[in-house]
């Protein structure tokens, strides 16, 4: 077990440190650390991890966005770091690929029990048969007919091609599309995504539903699947006809 390689990818140098000597004292030999996701990924190419413990924010991309990334090339066990504590962000991490999510501040004792523990179960649990998991994948891509959002490949295909989304716009209607035929306030919104209790802002919300429409909608003006329901809120409609 603690012959195995520790990926640390990680912008907060303390917090690096303080891992590094955890992990060490508790017999752990081989960590190689990264501050960006640039360097997390050469390191990755360079050394086959075991186990990766990534940061979402990085200052060149997101952990999120760099998850399928590593899934594509690495079954290492992948546990997210992170401030960021909503339901959202702790489902968004999973959906990409994460294994594991923690919250900061933490007591890196913690992440060196997770990390055996994961290390314990070895691989066989994290590799589904392909028809589960292609089954698996098949549930995450959320179909409305004009369009999809694909969890799996963090995407969203409009037409059947892929369209840009900003990732606030994207964690918004990765909500909505989870919850279909639901209609949310605008503070429930913005308290799933953004995650600030009784500080809603309306315009926020707002902002990132013309986004979203502007890119999900035959028509932004008359919309088809992103209803307004005047006096309640927002939903997103799945309708029988898709």
């Amino acid at each position: 077990m603690h012959k195995a390689n520790i990926l640390i990818v990680d912008d907060e140098k303390a917090i690096v440190q303080m891992i590094e000597i955890v992990l060490r004292k508790e017999g752990f030999e081989h960590i190689y650390t990264a501050g960006s996701a640039e360097e997390g990924m050469a390191l990755l190419r360079e050394h086959r991890a075991d186990v990766i413990l990534l940061d979402v924010m990085l200052p060149d991309r997101t952990g999120f966005e760099l998850g399928p990334q590593i899934r594509a090339q690495s079954d290492a066990h992948l546990i997210y770091l992170t401030a960021r504590a909503t339901d959202l962000d702790r489902l968004t991490g999973f959906a990409v690929g994460g294994d594991d999510y923690v919250t900061k501040p933490f007591n890196p004792l913690e992440i060196a029990a997770r990390i055996k523990a994961r290390l314990r179960r070895g691989t066989v649990e994290a590799a589904p048969l392909p028809a589960a998991s292609a089954a698996a994948d098949l549930r995450k891509r959320h179909d409305f007919g004009g369009f999809v959002l694909d969890e799996p490949a963090g995407e969203l295909l409009v037409g059947g091609n892929p369209v840009p989304c900003p990732a606030q716009a994207y964690q918004l209607l990765l909500f909505l599309c989870r919850n279909p035929n639901i209609v949310f306030s605008k503070s429930q919104l913005y308290e799933s995504v953004w995650g600030f209790d009784g500080l809603s802002d309306d315009n926020t919300v707002m902002v990132h539903i013309r986004k979203i429409r502007e890119r999900i909608e035959p028509d932004p003006g008359s919309p088809r699947y992103l209803l307004t329901i005047r006096g309640l809120g927002y939903k997103l409609v799945k309708g029988s006809d898709e």
